[in-house]
């Protein structure tokens, strides 16, 4: 299939017509409106420095339903004895600095600055989320991403302390979960999250997900 090359105007071509690799189109810009339209139909910018901005709407998709999150024994141990302390939205810069910062080959791409700059941005217009994990005074892991109707869209984590990126997440995904979200987005398959219970489904399964999960109106969960 062809990439798409987009312009100033916009709009994005259907995810259907992404090639094999999940790749949709190249170009645009990385403006809040943009962005957000990206999200809401199942595309993501994910691209290194040398690289112009590229979009993807991958087949498979990675996901975790909330009612199927998997939370180990061990790690629900370390929840429980309140060795970190998680918040919400206490540090979003701080946090996508530091995710920027960790070697992701699994992952395969970079944070750009000017990929921190637009999440910084959508962070202030309320889409944008981060979740932190503190040991004291010291920010000790996290992770961010965008939030629409009930459905939350991961990018990206970090831990300078044992666990304590995951202990933010299964806090997070948990409260997500009994408060009704209907999809948690990985974006790109990863062994790290299928310990918490993600699994690829077809993109068409995605999308109809996605659909479901952006009629049911806005909703904030905030940890703290």
């Amino acid at each position: 299939m062809p990439v798409y090359k987009l312009t100033k105007k916009l709009v994005f071509p259907p995810p259907e017509l992404a090639d094999d690799d999940g790749l949709l189109a190249v170009g645009g810009d990385l403006s809040v409106d943009r962005l957000v339209l990206a999200y809401s139909m199942g595309i993501f910018p994910w691209y290194s420095d040398k690289d112009p901005i590229l979009w993807w709407s991958p087949d498979p998709r990675l996901v975790i339903i909330p009612e199927e999150l998997k939370v180990s024994r061990s790690l629900r141990q370390t929840i429980k004895k309140g060795i970190y302390r998680v918040t919400t939205n206490a540090a979003f810069e701080d946090v996508i600095r530091n995710c920027a910062t960790i070697s992701r080959k699994e992952e395969g791409t970079w944070i750009t600055d000017d990929m921190i700059e637009a999440y910084i941005r959508l962070h202030k217009a309320g889409y944008a989320h981060s979740v932190e994990a503190w040991d004291g005074d010291e920010i000790a892991g996290g992770f961010y991403g965008l939030m629409m109707g009930k459905a939350f869209f991961g990018e990206s984590m970090f831990a300078k302390k044992s666990d304590a990126s995951k202990v933010a997440f299964a806090t997070y995904a948990l409260a997500l979960g009994e408060n009704g979200f209907e999809l948690i987005d990985c974006q790109v398959t990863t062994e790290h999250m299928k310990r918490f219970g993600a699994r690829e489904i077809p993109r068409t399964e995605f999308m109809k997900r996605l659909e479901k999960a952006l009629d049911v109106g806005k909703f904030n969960y905030n940890v703290t």
